[in-house]
């Protein structure tokens, strides 16, 4: 059976410092809860913005597509190089933020309840948009427990009401493959349709209309899309590219997603970038999962 731990941070952010932070271990119906807090790092905000900022820099470069849409004011000439100093950067600093004094009651107390081949599930639950942005997988510790998986939760979040429905033995999934222009999703409907306990059904390029007719009228097990995504607003919105004209943000699915999380949609999933929008706007629709 899986370990559950999940780290809270309250009440700061990273200019000021979370001065509470709690981990929360549930294994085989006990519970322990170890308290500790964490400095200011305000050098991680301004290390992932010129992560973020290069990352762009150096795919125009190369010659690819444009993904992640942010300003380039700073940006004049870049190479591998300077990307690659910037990603060590970014995970030296995020080690030693995790690694002071402060937090490392945390960490020791939870070694001693871990074992490195334990199955854990590790949830971030925290509103603010960097920190669900960070990749808290390039901490140390997930070297020494390599059985361990991230997951990100708001502080706020409830049990949808789910209608009861019959069951029809197969898994229910409905793949949207959207705007694809220079980016390749053949291989995504591959895969769904080589799945042999699921029943897929496909919308290329859909219109809203058709989109919503899906949402609205008929029951779902998972959502899936593959294509163009974008977060805006400093990552508090997320939309996609349902085809090559019209673009959609989860605000204005909201209704359809609402009924078709009580009608049993249980995962979503989007093979696209820059996804942490619409995470943070699916999560206040409570569906169980987002990938």
């Amino acid at each position: 059976m899986s370990k559950l731990v999940v780290f809270t941070l309250l009440g700061g952010d990273l200019n000021q410092g979370f001065p509470a932070v709690t981990a929360q271990l549930w294994h085989h119906n006990q519970i322990f809860k170890i308290t500790g807090s964490l400095p200011a790092a305000p050098e991680l905000d301004r290390l992932y913005q010129r992560w973020q900022l290069l990352y762009e820099a150096v795919h125009q470069r190369l010659g690819n597509s444009q993904r992640i849409k942010v300003c380039r004011d700073d940006i004049t000439n870049v190479s591998v190089n300077d990307f690659d100093k910037v990603c060590q950067n970014l995970q030296s600093n995020i080690n030693t933020w995790l690694k002071c004094e402060s937090f490392q009651n945390v960490e020791r107390r939870l070694r001693t309840l871990l074992n490195r081949d334990d199955e854990i599930r590790i949830i971030i639950e925290t509103d603010i948009v960097l920190l669900h942005r960070l990749p808290w997988y390039l901490w140390d510790f997930f070297d020494d427990y390599p059985k361990a998986e991230l997951g990100l939760i708001n502080h706020e979040y409830a049990s949808p009401q789910v209608l009861r429905k019959s069951s029809t033995g197969k898994v229910k999934i409905l793949a949207i493959l959207g705007n694809s222009v220079g980016i390749d999703i053949d291989k995504d409907s591959y895969l769904l349709k080589s799945l042999t306990d699921a029943q897929t059904t496909f919308l290329v390029e859909p219109t809203r209309k058709q989109l919503d007719e899906q949402l609205w009228n008929h029951d779902w097990d998972i959502l899936f899309f593959a294509g163009h995504s974008a977060s805006l607003t400093d990552g508090e919105t997320g939309e996609i590219y349902i085809n090559q004209t019209e673009s959609l943000t989860v605000s204005q699915l909201r209704n359809a997603l609402k009924t078709a999380i009580t009608r049993g949609l249980n995962i979503a999933i989007f093979n696209s970038c820059d996804g942490i929008g619409l995470a943070r706007n699916l999560a206040e629709l409570n569906i169980p999962h987002t990938i």
